[in-house]
């Protein structure tokens, strides 16, 4: 069964969404038609790169949050930005859509919230638990026992250990690593390539090898 999508955000994830969705249409009959792309202010570049794969584009937030609800995916980088997005569309009746690459690997026992995004070469090894909204980048690593709470986002390359608790609204920058049984705090950021070696409090950055 087709159903209707709709992306928001015309930068570099919401397209690299777009490329999640055509590798699911590909693989699988239940495929999703993309009504469009909704962005607040894109750059006119990206308008053309939107236009050059033949994907319309919607206009802003506020003029299609009046138009008729259909699943949504946000493909936005930033944590509190895609919560903001995020709330607005589910007060408005309009359902979060889950993406999931057909190159990503699951073991036995794995959640996945509503709104995520897995892209290629993700994998998720057991009893693994990702909240709403959760961004998984390209060619990252989730271990086993670990949990994802919502709008996090995992850049490319990055690599969660076992027995690990990522809080809400967590960055975990390209190449992060975050070692056995850590606590990264809600709001916090972790630098690209940092290697995380003790727990992090909320809302801070932390940097380098060893992360500091």
């Amino acid at each position: 069964m087709t159903r209707d999508l709709v992306v928001i955000g015309a930068g570099g994830f919401g397209r690299e969404v777009l490329d999640v969705v055509d590798a699911i249409n590909a693989s699988t009959d239940a495929a999703w038609s993309v009504r469009g792309v909704v962005d607040d202010a894109p750059s006119q570049e990206n308008l053309e790169r939107l236009a050059k794969r033949g994907v319309t584009y919607l206009g802003g937030s506020a003029e299609v949050l009046d138009s008729q609800p259909a699943a949504y995916v946000v493909g936005i980088g930033s944590p509190s930005v895609r919560t903001k997005v995020a709330l607005s569309f589910d007060a408005a009746g309009w359902s979060a859509a889950t993406l999931i690459h057909p190159t990503v690997t699951q073991g036995f026992d794995v959640t996945i919230g509503a709104g995520s995004v897995l892209c290629a070469g993700v994998r998720l090894t057991t009893n693994i638990r990702l909240g709403r909204h959760v961004h998984v980048n390209l060619n990252s690593t989730i271990g086993h026992d670990t949990t994802i709470e919502d709008f996090v986002s995992i850049n490319p390359l990055a690599s969660i250990s076992g027995d690990c608790t990522i809080e809400s609204g967590v960055l975990v920058g390209v190449a992060g690593i975050v070692l056995n049984g850590l606590r990264i705090g809600a709001d916090s950021t972790v630098g690209g390539s940092a290697c995380v070696v003790r727990d992090v409090p909320a809302e801070t950055t932390v940097k380098g090898v060893p992360a500091r």
